[in-house]
């Protein structure tokens, strides 16, 4: 081991959960600055200092989505110097019960410019850097080095992974949210003084068994929740103020409102971060499929096109099969494929619902994936007669039926 990741493994287990303040005190505050920040500098431990702190840092903000549109205003309201956006994607309708920086204009509009705009309208004394990209290994850890701290707002394990390794390369803490449904984590990970974001989570989960916010949903108000909890974090680490995160785990449960927190250790058996991945999402993607896997899948796979031919020789008589639908409750409530029946995948896998064997099954998802494992899992359970829909109830509504709507 070298001296750098010497120094770097005692530092990790020295953790106080208070480093100092990330950022020195920049110019003096403009009388129209006294003026917008005055009940945040009248607090002794923010002050005078405090607030020049906050307007000489730099923060890179991960995501103009659920995480980021509340953080990206509060870090605004705050009086942070600098933030920078990056995002490659484009506001849509879907995104407006949650992504509340974004408008109904903006649809169709870069989300970077999108909250760029309303940015500066709440505080034009900030200055907004914008990258319309996607965040991956031959851009992460220059980017990084231009801020003094990371918010990682993202919903993939890919990009997390990355955020995590860029910022342990480049020796900058990030505040790492998530949410799904009713519930939120937050902590602050800083690989020279704690816990990162592998010592949480040494390997990525099974592919399938977290479903993504298209898949599961998200409480709307909890973006807000938890994005407020990160900019506080933020300010901290800016400032030098408070206990931060580094260390601990918050957990919140909206639905029966409740915090607790748990308390992380760097984990020994965590292998020093010196360089990226080749790739994260081969990392976290699903493992390739053995040959018999791929087999089963080939064999037994049709087409929305060829669902909707079988469904209407069944209406004739002519065939004799159920359509099974093993989606979540909320996503058949929003859009279904007539004479489906609903078995959500997690209750066929955890033997809840036992599906009949005396008559053929054909299974759809969203988008083929879960349908797909659904289908391998019955086959390989002695089920003779089971296929999918390859591309799902997406496919269905591109291919089959345009007028149902999309989610």
């Amino acid at each position: 081991m070298d001296s750098s990741s010497e120094t770097r493994t005692r530092n990790r287990n020295d953790s106080t959960g208070r480093p100092p303040a990330l950022v020195a005190p920049g110019d003096e505050l403009l009388p129209e600055e006294l003026m917008r920040y005055s009940r945040q500098i009248i607090i002794p431990e923010i002050g005078m200092a405090g607030q020049r702190r906050l307007k000489n840092a730099s923060v890179l903000v991960i995501g103009a989505g659920g995480l980021g549109s509340p953080a990206l205003l509060y870090l605004a309201a705050a009086g942070v110097g600098t933030l920078g956006i990056i995002d490659d994607d484009v506001v849509d309708l879907s995104n407006l019960q949650r992504q509340v920086i974004h408008s109904t204009a903006a649809v169709g509009e870069l989300k970077t410019e999108s909250a760029a705009r309303r940015i500066r309208e709440l505080n034009p004394l900030v200055a907004v850097k914008l990258h319309n990209q996607r965040l991956d290994t031959a851009n992460a850890v220059e980017l990084f080095g231009q801020y003094d701290v990371i918010l990682d707002g993202t919903d993939n394990f890919a990009t997390r992974y990355l955020v995590n390794d860029a910022a342990a390369l480049a020796g900058k803490p990030y505040v790492w949210g998530s949410i799904l449904r009713f519930d939120g984590q937050v902590s602050v990970f800083w690989d020279e003084y704690g816990p990162n974001y592998r010592d949480l989570y040494p390997t990525p989960p099974p592919p399938g068994t977290v479903p993504s916010c298209s898949e599961g949903g998200v409480f709307g108000v909890l973006c807000s929740q938890v994005g407020s909890v990160m900019v506080a974090e933020a300010i901290k680490l800016i400032t030098g103020v408070g206990r931060t995160l580094l260390g601990r785990l918050l957990i919140l449960d909206s639905l029966d409102m409740t915090w607790r927190e748990v308390s992380l250790r760097p984990d020994p058996q965590v292998e020093p971060i010196t360089e990226l991945l080749a790739s994260y999402d081969d990392f976290c993607s699903t493992p390739t499929l053995d040959a018999d896997g791929l087999r089963l899948t080939a064999a037994h796979s049709i087409t929305a096109s060829g669902l909707a031919g079988l469904l209407e020789a069944r209406a004739l008589g002519k065939e004799d099969f159920l359509l099974i639908d093993v989606r979540e409750r909320g996503e058949a409530e929003i859009v279904s494929i007539p004479g489906a029946i609903l078995a959500p995948r997690g209750a066929v896998l955890a033997g809840e619902i036992e599906l009949p064997r005396d008559k053929e099954l054909i299974l759809h998802c969203k988008s083929g994936g879960r349908s797909s494992e659904v289908m391998r899992y019955l086959l390989r359970n002695d089920y003779t007669r089971v296929r999918h829909v390859a591309g799902g109830i997406m496919d269905w509504i591109s291919d089959v039926d345009p007028s149902l709507p999309s989610y």
